[in-house]
């Protein structure tokens, strides 16, 4: 049975990093695009970073830019997203999802996840 589990969310104060991990069985993850949504509290879904599985291109929206880095361990079957001076407006659950190439061709494609993660909560507060 395909699956996705996310791992490494947690409370850091504004300014902090997280490293959140996301461990694919029952598929292999480096046939896919994978990527990261959150979801904050009564608001949508919202796309923050994906990566090719041909050449390893990345996409992150503009509020993440600089400060958030999706990367992947094939071996490991394992994506994960690294996350720097975390913002107030950061909070969310976060999501991992891998699908095929149209995932994450020029841009973070909702459509074309077939698979997704139970998601891991991010707090940020002092």
């Amino acid at each position: 049975q395909a699956q996705l589990v996310e791992s490494g969310g947690g409370l850091v104060q504004p300014g902090g990093s997280l490293r959140l991990s996301c461990v694919a069985s029952g598929f292999t993850l480096g046939y896919y695009a994978v990527g990261w949504y959150r979801q904050a509290p009564g608001k949508e879904r919202e796309g923050v970073s994906c990566m090719t599985s041909s050449d390893g291109t990345t996409y992150s929206v503009d509020s993440v830019k600089g400060r958030f880095t999706i990367s992947r361990d094939n071996a490991k079957n394992t994506v994960y997203l690294q996350m720097n001076s975390l913002h107030p407006e950061d909070p969310a659950i976060y999501y991992c999802a891998a699908g095929g190439p149209h995932a994450c061709r020029q841009g973070i494609n909702y459509d074309y996840y077939d698979y997704w993660g139970q998601g891991t909560q991010v707090t940020v507060s002092s």
